[in-house]
């Protein structure tokens, strides 16, 4: 009997779904419609809410950037490291990517978020389900005891949405971008202040061949 893709790489198989989206692996179709939603904006002209420096990338080098971190992400996975990069669909057409990083996450049980959205869809709250599902995934289905994030201090959206979902301060980092240092402020959020919060529902479909390759047997 031959073997399908999703028997070798079940990732592909993982579905997460809000009241009005859906997160999973994009095709190689979807991903080049990704690619032009990045190669728009993804922030508005003047901003630097990221320290990827998006103004700063001619447009088809930022869809270049999209496509290039989603196969290096696929093609480096390990149990060990990890970085599951979903896009983000909305009516079935794709608006922005949702991702979920971790490290010895069978020892640590703790992962990192990231996201962006196109510059036409923000404003909806895709932010805060987009990020819930992820959230949902990571403490319901892998056992995540901690989940951390970062934000520019002077990005009030992201360190918004944090809030919202409960997550706590927990710190500065400090980085360089563009020759001068800007502040991120870190937060945190527990598996506990997590089930305590309010949050929006989350369908989850994930395949039983997947888990071994987050690191849990």
């Amino acid at each position: 009997m031959s073997r399908v893709l999703t028997d070798y790489w079940p990732l592909r198989g993982i579905r997460l779904t809000t009241p009005r989206l859906e997160l999973r692996l994009p095709s190689e179709e979807e991903l080049a419609e990704l690619a032009d939603l990045a190669a728009r904006g993804v922030h508005p002209p003047g901003e630097m809410p990221f320290l990827t420096p998006w103004t700063d990338r001619p447009p088809t080098d930022r869809g270049r950037y999209v496509i290039q971190q989603h196969w290096q992400r696929l093609g480096t996975w390990s149990p060990q490291e990890w970085a599951l990069e979903l896009a983000v669909f909305h009516r079935g057409r794709p608006v922005g990517v949702q991702d979920m990083r971790a490290r010895d996450f069978a020892l640590r049980r703790e992962i990192t978020t990231g996201s962006w959205l196109g510059l036409d869809h923000h404003g909806h709250g895709f932010g805060t389900e987009m990020r819930a599902a992820v959230l949902h995934f990571a403490f319901t289905e892998l056992g995540c005891l901690e989940a951390t994030t970062a934000s520019f201090a002077d990005n009030p959206a992201p360190l918004k949405i944090s809030r919202n979902l409960g997550y706590r301060p927990d710190g500065i980092a400090r980085d360089v971008l563009n020759g001068r240092t800007v502040i991120s402020q870190r937060l945190r959020l527990s598996r506990s202040d997590w089930q305590s919060s309010p949050r929006p529902p989350v369908t989850v479909t994930t395949p039983n061949n997947c888990l071994p390759l987050f690191g849990i047997t």
